[in-house]
This record gives structure tokens, sequence and C-alpha cells, in this order.
């Protein structure tokens, strides 16, 4: 992979005078913030959500990587949101390694969030691998086609070129960004009710029959009739601050974030309707939106799937957004900590999720989507077998604000147990960090059969353990 350029003698003269003029040093004692932004829209044909959707055909709105470099600390720290579905495997570690290089930090200290919109690529090259090798046997080819006159199609997860071209772009623009650099002597802190969005997938039936069906949209009486079920109401805004000037905004809410999708309209859906609409009444203001846990949490009781439902959705987001922009509390920011966990979450291994039932998937399966969701879960296995453990960080701000980052679709449980572990506390947490494990629920939804756990969850039975030792152990 292609390292991007260290700044060049000219940049770093130029930095070496902006500190100059300013009295403030390259490495100064005191917290510096830069914001940077790239495009990272994928092309015309690129794969959605794996595949499991239509390939982009026309781009609704752009997708864009938002983040922030914090200076002043141990190193830096980094935090990127992209309005990407998924970053997995070895395509999420060259994110978290290209930008700590450009950052002057360690991996570990950098934060790569995907929003999780579906209308969005799922880069994952370990996958991709795995269907170009079982392509070049030739085995693919002997699958009866479901249609005897037409051929079976190729499988494809994502377009590995781009998202190296991605990377490389992005970190370009966090360089450049270093020499904007500004002061920051407060954090801001700030929540808000969201009205009519979130709902659980699990509800009652009027029978009481129990059903896990509330998908992102949804037509079904029951599914709008039923309460909300279990969600985080909150959004969380934590902001940077020079002295009385906010310079970065941050929110966060946990639901899936999706309205109308799955026809290859490539968007940041409603999320990023809110946050531009946010950018343009505050646009001094660098606005970033990130997801929390919401592989249970979705808009199905508020939302039919209706195209019109975009702006209704994402006029309440904003609306919250802006309560929780009013309600902000400055606090002088007096250090920053960091803490790191270290999980070692299994791979699936019940009678139909099975490495050998993958594999056989992965050669045999007749729709391109099953072959696709076959090497994304065998990636995940092949992950777990080498050791890997997933990184659990957080930041705490001042010893009284925290913002912590879960891996893949957890379910919100594990957002309101962070919360519950430091009660006194503004705690933040959001999902879809590294997001080769696919869905991670609660023990419950094993035992009560949730019907989302058929595809797209490779972690055992178990599982709920051992996030919560993990939230446990960083928030302690």
């Amino acid at each position: 992979m292609k390292t991007p350029p260290l700044l060049s003698p000219v940049r770093v003269l130029a930095l070496a005078v902006i500190c100059l003029l300013t009295g403030v040093p390259v490495f100064s004692a005191e917290f510096r913030l830069s914001t940077f932004s790239a495009d990272v829209t994928i092309p015309i044909g690129h794969p959605c959500m794996g595949g499991g959707i239509a390939p982009a055909r026309v781009v609704k709105d752009p997708l864009l990587a938002k983040g922030f470099v914090l200076l002043g600390g141990e190193k830096p720290l980094v935090l990127l949101a992209l309005d990407w579905c998924e970053i997995r495997g070895s395509s999420f570690d060259k994110w978290k390694q290209t930008l700590a290089e450009a950052a002057g930090t360690e991996p570990q200290r950098v934060l790569v969030i995907s929003t999780h919109v579906h209308d969005a690529p799922v880069m994952d090259e370990d996958a991709e691998k795995l269907l170009r090798d079982i392509e070049a046997t030739g085995a693919w080819k002997n699958i009866p086609p479901p249609d005897p006159k037409a051929a079976i199609q190729t499988a494809s997860v994502c377009q590995p070129a781009f998202n190296e071209a991605c990377m490389v772009k992005v970190a370009a623009a966090l360089q450049e960004s270093l020499l904007s650099a500004v002061r920051i002597t407060h954090f801001g802190a700030g929540k808000a009710k969201v009205e009519r969005i979130a709902s659980n997938r699990r509800f009652f039936t009027p029978s009481g029959a129990l059903s896990y069906g509330r998908f992102s949209r949804s037509t079904n009486k029951d599914a709008h009739d039923a309460d909300e079920g279990t969600i985080d109401p909150w959004l969380r805004t934590l902001s940077f601050w020079d002295g009385d000037k906010p310079v970065c905004a941050l929110h966060s809410y946990a639901v899936h974030p999706m309205s109308s999708y799955g026809n290859g309209r490539v968007s940041a859906d409603f999320p990023g309707d809110a946050r531009a609409r946010m950018q343009k009444s505050h646009p001094s203001v660098f606005q970033i939106y990130a997801s929390g846990c919401s592989g249970n949490v979705t808009a199905g009781k508020y939302n039919t799937g209706d195209p019109a439902n975009t702006p209704v959705l994402a006029g309440r987001l904003h609306d919250a957004m802006e309560a929780a922009w009013a309600a902000t509390e400055r606090t002088a920011l007096e250090g920053i900590g960091f803490k790191l966990a270290l999980m070692p979450l299994g791979a699936r291994a019940t009678p139909v999720h099975t490495e050998a039932v993958l594999r056989q998937r992965l050669a045999e399966g007749v729709k391109p989507f099953e072959r696709s969701e076959a090497a994304m879960g065998l990636a995940w296995y092949e992950r777990v077998k080498k050791g890997h453990r997933i990184e659990v960080p957080a930041i705490e701000f001042s010893a009284s604000h925290i913002l912590m980052l879960l891996p893949a679709e957890a379910y919100v449980e594990f957002q309101l147990f962070a919360q519950e572990c430091r009660p006194e506390s503004f705690v933040m947490v959001m999902g879809y960090g590294e997001c080769g494990p696919g869905y991670i629920p609660i023990e419950r939804s094993f035992t009560e059969r949730d019907s989302n756990l058929n595809d797209w969850a490779w972690t055992p039975p178990g599982s709920e353990a051992v996030m919560k030792a993990a939230i446990q152990e960083v928030l302690k």
C-alpha cells in the first residue's frame, strides 16, 4: 500500500512560521485541534453493502470522511467518521495505520467509524480476495444458475484499489489540516432527546407474539403500533472550543441510519442530511456525525421506506442536534486520558454458521450475495484463528467526559451498559468501529432466536460477557 508522503519541507517551514507568528510551538503543552474532510463517494458500479443490495448507479449526495486530530496529550488522537457501511479486517487495519502515520501517532489512538449507511460500501479486502481466489479455481462456473438460460453472476464485496485511493486522499487532508490546528481551551457537552426516530427491532404483536422483524423500513401496522422498545433516546454532542469560540462538534445517536435505500442511489441518508443542515446553520463549526450502537435499533416504527420520509427523519435529527447544541455546557480542558482494552471476541460455530458451511457457500452459493456474505464471514473466522483481538478505545476529558468506540453492529444494550458503568459522567458511545464480527447481540437474542442472527452475524453465544468485560476495563 502506498503511504502518503510526509509534509514537504515547504509545508514544514510554513508551519514553523505560523507557530512563530502565533507564539505557539509545534509541540506545545496546550491542546490544539485540526479538522479535515474528504469526498469518499464510490464510483458508479461499486458494490453497496458488500453486494447485498443494488450497486451504485447514481449519486444522490456525496459520501464524506470527516474527522479531527487532537494534539497536546501524550500522543495525537485521531477520529474519523466515514459515510460508509462498514470497514472490516485488514482494510480497517490499513486505515488506522495510514492515518496514524499521517498524524504522527500510533494506530491504537486512531478511531475509525463507519456511519453504516447502506447505499455505500463495505470495505473488506480479505473477503474480496477469498472471492477472487475461489473464482480463479473455476469452481463457481459449475454452479447451476437459477435460470438455465442465464449465466451465474460474479460476486464482489468491494474494490480494493478505490479503498486505497481514499486512504491516500484522507491522509493527505489530515496532514494538510495540521497546518491550521487551533488552540483548544474547553470542551463542551450537551444532549437532547430525539423524537420519533428510533425503535428496537424486537417488539410484541397485539396477540403477544414476539417478533424481531421491525426493520429500517416497515409497512407492518403491528411494528408501527408497538412501543419503541429498548433504545437510547438521547443524542449526545461533544464539542471543542477556543475560549468562547466553538471549533468542532461531534454528534452521536443510536439508530440504523437508513430511510429509503437499496436502489443504487448513493447517499449519506438522513444523518448526512441532518449534519449538512447543522453545518449550514453553524458554518464556522466543523460538524461530524457518528452512529451509536444500533445493531438492533432502526427507524422502522416511523419509516415506511417512502423517499419522502428521508427529509422528515433528517429534520427530527437536526432538531435534536440543535437542542443538544443549545444545552451544551463548557468545561475547561485540563487533561486528556486514553485507555484501551483488547477484546478476544470469537467466531461463531453454531450449526449453520460453521467454517465448513461458509466455505461450502463460498464455493457453491447460487446467488452472488450468498457467496459475498460467506466470504465476509470466513474473513472474520480467519482473523480470529490468527489470535486477533478487537481494540476498544476510550478517551477521557478532564476525568468527567468519555468518548468510546465499540465494534461492529453492537446492540444498543452495550451502549446503555457503558453509561451505567459511569453514571456520574457524560459517556458518548459510538458503534461501527471494526466491523468484521457483524451483529454483536446480547445473550437473550440467541435464546429468543432473533431472526436477524440468521445472517451477518459471526460472533458466538457468550459474546455479551466478553463485551461487557472490555467496557468495564476501559471505564473503571
